[in-house]
């Protein structure tokens, strides 16, 4: 593990040293080793060796729980943002899963959304908050995916079950298809049951794509965002990201992912909300949908 430097996203937000020299452009990233295989991991798999707790977080109207586990005692780690192609920051709950429950609140109220019949797909999923919350405002499908597998059985699948266990009365899950796909960006859209099939025409795709965080390494945006298009209904669907405008060390950032967006002239992009609340830099949420 020790020749895979971590990397902390978010160590240098506020240090103005941070953008000399190697700026959010020229970092170079180290060699990745070869991802695990894609795999489906199902509801029945999560650990029950891995210590786990919860915590109540209060976003905006909503309540939801987070769950908090050990990264040491997960990956043999010392608790640190991510080990590129080793673990990728999982673990930790990140500001952009928050700003982007609120986004989904205030695109709910105001009708710009709805979650109801629809089939949800959460990119980086970690916690899952953004897949519960669509889960819990009636979408008939939600699927979860994560580079780890060991990040859904420790931690998304039960953080999934300690919300739905404190669902209001009015919220039926018991007919929703919820799942968890484990895999690299560049290969999981071989598991992923809601995909644009070229050959045969389409299954549909996913109505919905929530991501947060996502976006914060450069050499990984191209797979992200072919498998975007490859999962993302047409010509209603509608993707939702959470992303600060840089990411300072690492390279990646909403301006360099839309640049790439724009440049492909497939997806429009709208800016749905903008946080600068002053304990990182501005944090953005977008809207991605068919030109």
């Amino acid at each position: 593990m020790a020749t895979n430097p971590t990397f902390q996203l978010f160590s240098a937000s506020n240090d103005k040293s941070s953008s000399q020299g190697l700026g959010f452009f020229d970092s170079p990233e180290p060699p990745r080793p070869p991802p695990p295989p894609p795999v489906e991991v199902f509801s029945s798999e999560v650990s029950s060796s891995v210590a786990f707790s919860v915590d109540k977080v209060n976003i905006g109207q909503v309540t939801l729980l987070k769950g908090r586990v050990n990264t040491k005692e997960v990956f043999g780690l010392p608790n640190s943002d991510l080990v590129p192609g080793v673990y990728e920051g999982g673990l930790k709950l990140w500001e952009g899963s928050i700003d982007l429950v609120k986004a989904l609140e205030k695109e709910t109220q105001t009708g710009n959304v709805s979650f109801p019949g629809k089939r949800v797909l959460e990119l980086g999923c970690g916690h899952g908050l953004p897949g519960i919350y669509a889960c819990l405002k009636g979408a008939d499908a939600v699927h979860f995916q994560d580079f780890n597998a060991e990040v859904l059985r420790c931690l998304t699948i039960p953080n999934l079950n300690a919300n739905l266990s404190e669902k209001p009365p009015s919220v039926s899950v018991g007919d929703k298809e919820v799942r968890f796909f484990a895999g690299e960006w560049s290969e999981v859209h071989q598991l992923l049951p809601l995909v644009n099939d070229g050959e045969t025409g389409t299954k549909g795709g996913y109505d919905i794509i929530l991501m947060a965080e996502t976006i914060y390494s450069i050499s990984a945006q191209k797979s992200l965002y072919e498998l975007i298009k490859t999962c993302l209904a047409n010509p209603n669907g509608a993707v939702y990201m959470a992303a600060k405008k840089y990411y300072f060390g690492v390279g990646g950032g909403t301006r360099q992912f839309l640049s790439m967006v724009e440049k492909d002239g497939v997806l429009a992009s709208t800016l749905v909300s903008e946080v600068t609340d002053g304990s990182s830099n501005v944090r953005e949420v977008w809207k991605l949908s068919y030109k």
